[in-house]
């Protein structure tokens, strides 16, 4: 007999080997699990396990067929299966507002809000004093007009779409004009000039690209125009030779010509950072009072709630767009009206350190390295690792405050068998996982941006490196 048909009998006997779906099931561990996660889940799993050992066979006809091992596949599938793919990380980059990483963190009050709404009906669209239908409108437009004197408010899924229907509705078929200075990309090839493509706006470009004066914007001006754009350039800064006009000069030119200024400042800074080190971020506070007649930002950047995008100003101007069709469309729903409303009422109370985004940005230096020491030397005490401390940068990210950082602290760690690849790696696969920096082949952990409650999950990811 040759090796090839021996290695094919072996092939067909280990196949025989394999157990039925049936005989499987029946199983004390299988039937356990098909308790906790239903017969359909379970019988998927075992028939992928099956299908895979199937191959395994095939590939090494030598190959192992054990029971024991069938039975952890089994189990190891079907909770993998239906674990969450959205799952909670542990961000130690020191980025804040981390798009990748989901942006702000709730303020505990927003997610307590949101389990009250959404564990049951809630007055979105209805008036309790006259028993009538409300608008959802209401219940964040109280709060802006209290916090910044807001005329009206509205709310829709992000602040690309809040620009989208601003544009749509008051210069649809008409000119906007804009300086090419602020013909950005945001990330995720968010454009502005192809937003006012889509919107049904003809773009007038106007200026250069680092000098654009209040004379231009004057030339510019036709029968057609009907928005100046402005527009803060929220990722990058421009600096040496520049020049921008005073939003107070553009809000007294379109006055004059009875067109809309709009004013997009993408984060959504309602505070002023002056003290925190940060020199020329524009709050919402000084366009409105600056006399723009809308102004849109997003709701999960330096605001700190959910993600949405958020337009303030002139109550007429609010009610056309309100009026569009493409609001229904681009609305938000109530669980992030609540985590909304809850966050703007700790900036009304002016309780920043409840806000997780803003009490990382005012962490200082010291308070950073108060909490890193600690941790920093238990896991040195660990067996293989090096751990030591070292001055860093965290920045606020999400296009927020370009070119500026915070002074922080860094933990530095190195192990004597694993690179800080292979560390990385494996924090990213921790329960839960853990996203590290890597910088200069070195593993940095930020703690800005880490929980208190995080820091012994963090130490135990390491003790499990060396078990």
């Amino acid at each position: 007999m040759s090796f090839k048909e021996t290695d094919a009998g072996q092939g067909k006997d280990a196949l025989r080997q394999i157990p039925p779906v049936e005989s499987l099931l029946n199983r004390r561990a299988i039937r356990a699990l098909e308790s906790r996660f239903g017969h359909g889940l379970v019988v998927r799993a075992i028939r992928q396990v099956l299908e895979r050992q199937r191959e395994e066979i095939r590939r090494d006809p030598s190959a192992n067929l054990k029971s024991e091992k069938l039975e952890m596949e089994i189990i190891q599938t079907v909770e993998s299966s239906s674990r969450p793919s959205l799952r909670k990380v542990i961000n130690a980059t020191g980025v804040v507002l981390h798009t990748n990483l989901g942006r702000a963190p709730l303020p505990r009050e927003a997610l307590e809000q949101v389990m009250e709404i959404a564990s049951g009906y809630s007055n979105l669209e209805f008036d309790l004093e006259e028993g009538v239908r409300g608008k959802r409108d209401s219940h964040t437009d109280r709060l802006f007009r209290e916090l910044l004197g807001a005329e009206s408010t509205l709310v829709v899924n992000n602040n690309a779409a809040a620009l989208f229907l601003t544009l749509n509705t008051l210069a649809e078929g008409f000119e906007v004009v804009v300086s090419r200075g602020e013909l950005v990309e945001i990330g995720g090839s968010f454009r502005v000039p192809e937003i006012c493509a889509k919107s049904g706006c003809i773009l007038r470009e106007i200026g250069t690209t680092n000098r654009t004066r209040v004379s231009d914007y004057a030339r510019a001006i036709n029968e057609k125009t009907r928005v100046i754009l402005r527009v803060h350039p929220s990722n990058f800064r421009m600096v040496g030779f520049t020049e921008r006009p005073e939003i107070e000069d553009l809000a007294a030119l379109a006055s004059r010509h009875g067109i809309a200024l709009v004013e997009d400042l993408g984060s959504g800074c309602l505070t002023d950072l002056t003290m925190m080190g940060y020199s020329d971020e524009p709050t919402v506070g000084k366009s409105l009072s600056a006399g723009v007649d809308v102004t849109t930002f997003s709701g999960d950047k330096l605001l700190g709630g959910p993600q949405s995008g958020i337009l303030l100003g002139k109550s007429e101007l609010l009610a056309r767009i309100r009026s569009n069709p493409l609001f229904r469309v681009l609305r938000v729903d109530k669980l992030t009206i609540a985590a909304l409303e809850a966050t703007i009422a700790l900036y009304l109370r002016e309780d920043f350190q409840s806000i997780p985004a803003q009490r990382m940005i005012r962490t200082t230096k010291q308070e950073i390295t108060t909490r890193a020491e600690p941790l920093a030397q238990r896991v040195a005490a660990l067996e293989g690792f090096s751990v030591n401390l070292c001055d860093g940068e965290s920045v606020a990210g999400g296009g927020s405050t370009p070119g500026q950082s915070i002074p922080t602290t860094l933990i530095v760690i190195s192990h004597a068998a694993l690179s800080s690849q292979d560390l990385a790696q494996r924090l990213r696969r921790n329960d839960p996982p853990i996203i590290p920096r890597v910088e200069r082949n070195l593993l940095l952990l930020d703690l800005r941006t880490v929980q208190d409650s995080e820091e012994e999950e963090i130490l135990c990811a390491f003790q499990s490196m060396n078990n």
